[in-house]
Parts: structure tokens; C-alpha cells; sequence
């Protein structure tokens, strides 16, 4: 499948989803983001450090930019940008305006490898569990370089991750549990690669967080916790801390 068949997937799922569309305000879907917001909420607190120092934060393949509106509770003062590849999405931001009683500042329909925002000019970037629906890795990374300001982060939370050796049995499983729009599972070794091929540091932080798991991930990311030593070989999550050099 070609990039841009992948893309208008990605676009159409937003515009047609039943419980996500602009036009539902569904409560499956807001209980839901809600779990996920736990993780979300414990990814930041390991970043709170640098989201509160941020004077501009921009999240790439926000979807409805509920991740965003909690960034904007959390931090006010901070000027919120919000994007996407889908406008379907970004039209449902208002939502969760609504839910967490915050204004965002900006949304703007972009590519992650194509963002409409100056050179230089963001503190902090993130994601959560969205970059590994960004196919174009390279061009993205390049991107993320481009818009950070000298000393800038950029954060890629949550991600399903592997080794090499492992991915294409880490991708059947996840697309065993979900369809609809095309799904990976990270190399993190290809992923810092690229990262450094784009002028940015990348730290891996393995996070095999029990949060909102289901009876056997409980297990498994269980074992995992309790044997660090097989997180850097069998598939998991990771948060990914990218940076740009200050000079």
C-alpha cells in the first residue's frame, strides 16, 4: 500500500468512525480516552519537568486533541498547538475543550512530516501512541529537528515497540487486535537511527506500564517489570525522549 492510500485511511477513519466521528459525541469514546488519559497521565508526570518549562508544546497525530486539552489543564500558560493529518479529527477538538474546560490555542490539519509552523519555534513536541501510525519515519524526524528550538524536546509516549527479529510477529498481533486503519510496532533501533541521521539525541525509556491492561498483558508486561533485563528483547512499550542540540 502507497503512502498516500495509507493516509487517506488514516483521514477517512476519523470522518466515518461511528463512535468518533465530528458529529457523535459518543460515551464509549470518552470513557475510553479517559483510561488511556491514566497513562497519558503518568507519561507526563516522568516529563513534567520539561512540559513546565515549555513555553510552546505542539502534539502530532493528536486525533481529537483530548492529550493536548489535558496538557492545556495541567499547564495554562503554555501556548497549545494541536495537529493531525485528518480535518475530520481536528474538528472534534471542541469536545474536549468542553470536557476539561480549556481553550487550545491553535489546530492545524498537518502531515507529521509536513508541519506548517516556523523554523525553530516550538519548545516541546509529543505524541502519545500515535507515531507508529506516521509511516514516514525519516521525513518526520527531519521535521521534528526542523521545528524545535535549539535545546528543544520531543516525546513519542506509549509506543509499541520491538526488536527487528520480532516485528512481523509484533505486527500480526496488533493488527489482531484492532482494524480499520494501517497499524506498526516500532524497531527502536531503526527508530533511533533515524533520529540521529536527523540531528536529534534519542533516549529509550522502556515502559511496561500495567495501566489499563487486560488480564494477559497484566501478565506479560508483569514479567516484563519484574525482569527488566527481557525488556530490551521481547516487545513492549517504550516512551521515546528526542533532543535537539542547543547549538
Amino acid at each position: 500500500m502507497r503512502l498516500d492510500e495509507k493516509e487517506k485511511i488514516e483521514i477517512d477513519f476519523w470522518k466515518y468512525s461511528p463512535t468518533e466521528n465530528p458529529e457523535i459525541t459518543s460515551a464509549h469514546n470518552i470513557l475510553n480516552k479517559l483510561g488511556d488519559a491514566r497513562v497519558f497521565l503518568d507519561c507526563l508526570r516522568r516529563a513534567k519537568h520539561i512540559f513546565a518549562d515549555s513555553v510552546t508544546i505542539l502534539e502530532l497525530g493528536a486525533g481529537q486533541g483530548w492529550a493536548s486539552c489535558m496538557v492545556k489543564f495541567l499547564y495554562p500558560k503554555a501556548y497549545i498547538i494541536v495537529t493531525d493529518i485528518s480535518q475530520w479529527a481536528i474538528a472534534s477538538v471542541p469536545k474536549w475543550e468542553h470536557i476539561f474546560q480549556v481553550k487550545i490555542d491553535d489546530t492545524r490539519v498537518s502531515k507529521s512530516y509536513d508541519i506548517d509552523v516556523a523554523d525553530s519555534s516550538i519548545d516541546c513536541v509529543f505524541s502519545f501512541a500515535s507515531a507508529h501510525h506516521f509511516v514516514a519515519h525519516k521525513k518526520t524526524l527531519t521535521e521534528i529537528h526542523r521545528i524545535l528550538k535549539p535545546g528543544g524536546n520531543c516525546f513519542y509516549f506509549y509506543e509499541p515497540s520491538c526488536r527487528a527479529y520480532l516485528h512481523k510477529l509484533s505486527l500480526w498481533r496488533m493488527k489482531s487486535r484492532r482494524s480499520g486503519v494501517p497499524e506498526d510496532v516500532l524497531m527502536y533501533k531503526t527508530i533511533q537511527t533515524l533520529a540521529h541521521e536527523s540531528g536529534l539525541s534519542c533516549n529509550l525509556h522502556f515502559y511496561p506500564s500495567l495501566i489499563k491492561r487486560g488480564p494477559i498483558e497484566t501478565i506479560y508486561f508483569g514479567l516484563l517489570n519484574l525482569l527488566p533485563l527481557l525488556q530490551n528483547i521481547l516487545p513492549s512499550t517504550i516512551n521515546y525522549h528526542f533532543a535537539k542540540p542547543r547549538t
